[in-house]
């Protein structure tokens, strides 16, 4: 078939040479790096781990390779500092999460589900997909009343949470 030569199993999509170096561990300590910076500056380790609820070891090594990636500065026990680069990643990162988790409860994602609903689509999508659902995002709040018809479409097809 010749369609399968563009066909990579998920792995191969994330090396492929255009994407990125980051893992979706990286992109979440970068973006509660930037949530830090937008609060109150500057953290050190120790606060970036008591907010991801990760180990302080985990921490270092993490803030060690984004380091290398030119997102941070960063010394041994010093403070956590956004480069440019790193700033402007973590700003990206912040709205693409704000993004998807506002369109899943805006399509009725339960609040139970919510964060890791987010957290798992978040990290896995490509820049055409992410302006896709960024203008069918926009589309619903400027369309109010399709909205309304697409939850009353849910529940006539057996309730919110119907797998159909």
């Amino acid at each position: 078939m010749s369609g399968d030569r563009n066909f990579y199993t998920f792995r191969g999509y994330l090396m492929m040479p255009d994407q990125k170096q980051m893992t979706p561990s990286m992109e979440d300590y970068l973006e509660m790096i930037y949530r830090i910076h937008l609060q109150e500056g500057p953290t050190r380790t120790t606060e970036l781990a008591a907010r991801l609820n990760v180990q302080a070891p985990s921490v270092t090594k993490t803030v060690q390779k984004l380091a290398r990636l030119g997102l941070l500065h960063y010394k041994k026990y010093g403070l956590i500092r956004l480069t440019p680069k790193g700033e402007k990643l973590g700003k990206f990162l912040l709205k693409r999460h704000i993004l998807i988790e506002s369109f899943l409860k805006l399509i009725g994602v339960k609040e139970g589900h919510l964060l890791q609903d987010t957290e798992m689509i978040e990290h896995h999508l490509s820049a055409s997909a992410y302006n896709q659902i960024q203008l069918l995002y926009q589309f619903f709040k400027a369309n109010p009343a399709v909205l309304d018809k697409f939850h009353r479409y849910k529940l006539e097809r057996g309730g919110p949470d119907h797998p159909d």
